[in-house]
């Protein structure tokens, strides 16, 4: 191939990869706005009485928008409880190497689950609205469940990293299975307290880590 000809299909192959990430930005951006407006509705009307039209409008995109990316109303907030997930596992994959895993996983969740900013004081307490409204439906807390069972298949790959090539898959199944467990159990006890705040004592840190402590002792 001519130098030229090869520059030109070079920089062909760069707008494309370029434009692919654009375009996979904006879609997830999209669906995060549909899933704020969601959360933001369930938490101000409960699941019942918020209907599709209604979080479309509020996320600013048509219906056809919404039925592209989700089923119904309640899977609408997949990706915003998938979030905090994404988050940590982050925080845990770039743990330094040789930290022993208990005291990775803790590092992990007490700093993904310690407020820092506004920003993220909204989050949690966005998704203590999304877990009382779940309780009232089915369909939501399906929903819920199932954020949880994908972030544990997720977070296999990065305990296996950690704890090396030599690691038992039975024990990396049981500590993704074990970590996972303990967010969930610590967050859905922190919501359904009527006092529950995110930096009082029994905060979600807090009761996650307690939770670490019994599921994975020592």
């Amino acid at each position: 191939m001519h130098a030229t000809e090869a520059l030109g299909a070079g920089q062909e192959a760069y707008a494309s990869g370029v434009s692919t990430s654009l375009t996979e930005r904006r879609k997830a951006a999209t669906q995060l706005e549909i899933a704020h407006a969601a959360a933001e509705l369930f938490t101000e009307l409960g699941p019942d009485a918020t209907t599709t039209e209604a979080i479309a409008g509020r996320a600013g995109v048509g219906l056809r928008t919404f039925y592209r990316y989700f089923r119904n109303k309640q899977d609408a907030v997949g990706p915003l409880l998938a979030v905090g997930g994404e988050q940590w596992r982050a925080r845990l994959a770039a743990t330094e190497p040789g930290t022993p895993l208990p005291e990775a996983l803790h590092a992990a969740v007490a700093d993904a689950l310690t407020p820092t900013d506004d920003a993220a004081v909204d989050g949690l307490r966005q998704t203590r609205g999304l877990l009382r409204a779940a309780a009232e439906d089915p369909a939501l807390r399906a929903v819920w469940y199932r954020v949880n069972q994908e972030s544990e298949e997720q977070l296999r790959p990065v305990l296996a990293a950690l704890l090396g090539p030599d690691a038992e898959p039975l024990r990396v199944r049981l500590a993704a299975a074990a970590a996972t467990a303990a967010i969930r159990i610590a967050l859905e006890t922190w919501a359904e307290r009527e006092d529950a705040d995110v930096r009082h004592p029994g905060a979600p840190a807090e009761l996650a880590l307690r939770c670490l402590r019994e599921l994975m002792p020592g």
